[in-house]
């Protein structure tokens, strides 16, 4: 489980592009933001999103609730790094959740970081959002499309060790 911030501010990146062009990229220097709390099972590959405008307890409450409710008959243990909001003392823990925290500088260890890279250089690399709310749009869109099979592979950990 972790956050991502997802914003108009514009990404640059490979690319394939023509031979023998100047290829331009159109770019949007802007400050708007939404986050995206997700959490991914890394063996089946199955999501669970919630778009949020900010990163605080508040939120992270929010997030572990539907969670919660969304599987109430299953026992859930998250995977998570030491984020403030992660660890507070007023984060209101569900019975059916258990934290694991990562051990601190580790993000690498959090098999939902790749999945937030494999979103972020499909809808933002080389593109330009005119609003926050098409950007909002391209990133549901593109979410939903995730096959769990592919979620899987990109959040692959070996499990046989």
């Amino acid at each position: 489980m972790d956050e991502a911030r997802f914003g108009t501010h514009s990404k640059l990146g490979h690319g394939w592009f023509p031979t023998g062009k100047r290829t331009r990229i159109n770019v949007r220097l802007s400050f708007k933001n939404f986050y995206i709390y997700g959490a991914v099972e890394p063996k089946t590959g199955e999501t669970f999103n919630l778009i949020l405008p900010k990163v605080n307890t508040e939120m992270m409450n929010l997030f572990l609730q539907e969670l919660s409710s969304h599987y109430t008959d299953q026992d859930i243990t998250l995977v998570m790094d030491g984020a403030g909001w992660h660890k507070s003392k007023k984060l209101d823990l569900p019975t059916n959740i258990t934290i694991v925290y990562l051990p601190p500088y580790c993000p690498e260890l959090n098999p939902v970081e790749r999945f937030w890279l494999y979103v972020k250089g499909n809808i933002i690399r080389n593109k330009c959002y005119d609003s926050l709310d098409s950007l909002e749009e391209a990133a549901c869109t593109f979410i939903r499309t995730i096959a769990n099979n592919t979620a899987a592979q990109i959040c692959a950990f070996d499990w046989t060790n």
